[in-house]
């Protein structure tokens, strides 16, 4: 990414649009939310420029931290819901690994055996090897598509097993109520792809190490976001 080019014209430094960018998609703040946390350190922006910065910068940034992403676990679980965008239903499906990265999330029409093989599709694409496992519910067109797609994976419909798929789903909610709805299909998607990619880079299982380890995992998350960002 080369820094001259993509900042050219911005009128503010590299530092302070991708840290804008940064509290955009780390935490469940507005776009006027982050005006008034950069006027109380002096930094006058308008928050329509925030929206911009967000727009244009998140993306890029995402598409090299997945660049540069280790790997995901060999078992997936999977899980679709519903979200009204513009009145109109969609199903916002998603995988994530044992360790709760999102591997992929993608917004769809429906919900059936068709739209299940396109989001495995996705996945595996993304993941570039067949998983060991998939799990998920008892919906048929998973059926199919495993049949299809993946028929060596094992595919576990068992109660309760794909409860990792479906809390994985709280962020997006969270996200969701705080915009007040997403406006548009392509709106949703450009942040949802931003925001997996974000909550990938500081998944760090806090709950799991030592406070000092955790620390650690944070400033190695901090330095992968300026790398992505600035460098």
């Amino acid at each position: 990414m080369d820094q001259s080019t993509i900042y050219k014209r911005y009128r503010f430094p590299p530092e302070i649009i991708q840290y804008a960018v940064w509290l955009y998609f780390r935490f469940n703040l507005s776009h006027l939310d982050i005006e008034d946390l950069l006027a109380q350190r002096g930094i006058i922006v308008t928050h329509e420029s925030i929206r911009l910065w967000c727009n244009k910068f998140g993306s890029k940034y995402a598409a090299r931290l997945r660049k540069r992403h280790q790997g995901y676990g060999d078992t997936f679980f999977i899980d679709e819901v519903f979200i009204k965008i513009q009145g109109k239903q969609h199903y916002l499906w998603r995988a994530v690994d044992q360790d709760g990265e999102v591997v992929d999330v993608f917004l769809q029409k429906r919900r059936d055996a068709k739209a299940a093989k396109r989001f495995l599709q996705r996945m595996l694409k993304k993941h570039k090897h067949e998983p060991r496992k998939i799990v998920t519910d008892k919906l048929r067109s998973y059926g199919v598509a495993h049949r299809e797609l993946i028929p060596d994976s094992i595919h576990d419909t068992s109660k309760y097993a794909n409860n990792r798929a479906e809390l994985s789903h709280q962020p997006t909610r969270v996200r969701e109520r705080g915009m007040r709805k997403f406006k548009s299909v392509k709106q949703a998607q450009r942040f949802l792809n931003v925001h997996a990619a974000v909550y990938n880079l500081f998944n760090l299982g806090r709950h799991l190490v030592l406070a000092e380890t955790y620390r650690y995992f944070r400033l190695c998350s901090f330095s992968s976001w300026e790398n992505a960002a600035i460098v």
